[in-house]
């Protein structure tokens, strides 16, 4: 864990009761894939927290063109889903990226459980971070051939027409 800490800010109300389910995550251009996975979360009872990466930390990891949408439009567009309980924006170094960093992050939050994707890069880390927070570690299907950065793409091939 670096020296550095990140830190959050909420995007309207706070959610204060524990035994929320968190996922965290870019969703820079929502799309079906994020609705569904965000769908199934909250179908299995509890309420729905989001945790969006700031635009520093998006730019970092994914490039110069990232994120399309500011944080505060990625937040504001996923409060107004019927399934999400609160959001969130996560700031701090780039480099604060292990689940050490998020565990301390979340835990004032008490989380009864984190959810991410079957096949995400970080699942392991995730899983160990429920695991440090006594929560557990919902892992929910993946829309296949539904992200952000394929719909980049196609809009790419689009414009080169």
């Amino acid at each position: 864990m670096d020296e550095a800490a990140l830190t959050s800010r909420w995007y309207g109300q706070p959610v204060r009761s524990p035994g929320s389910v968190i996922v965290t995550g870019v969703f820079d251009l929502l799309h079906v894939g994020h609705v569904r996975f965000l769908t199934d979360v909250a179908a299995r009872g509890l309420p729905l927290v989001i945790g969006v990466e700031d635009d520093l930390r998006v730019r970092s990891w994914k490039g110069p063109g990232r994120p399309v949408n500011t944080a505060d439009d990625r937040a504001e567009i996923l409060a107004a889903l019927r399934c999400t309980a609160g959001v969130f924006v996560i700031s701090g170094p780039p480099s604060c990226a292990g689940w050490g960093d998020y565990a301390e992050l979340l835990r004032p939050l008490a989380p009864a459980a984190l959810a991410f994707t079957r096949g995400d890069t970080y699942a392991d880390a995730k899983r160990r971070g429920a695991e440090s927070l006594g929560a557990e570690a919902w892992e929910i299907s993946l829309t296949k051939g539904r992200s952000t950065t394929a719909m980049l793409d196609s809009l790419l091939e689009l414009t080169e027409i």
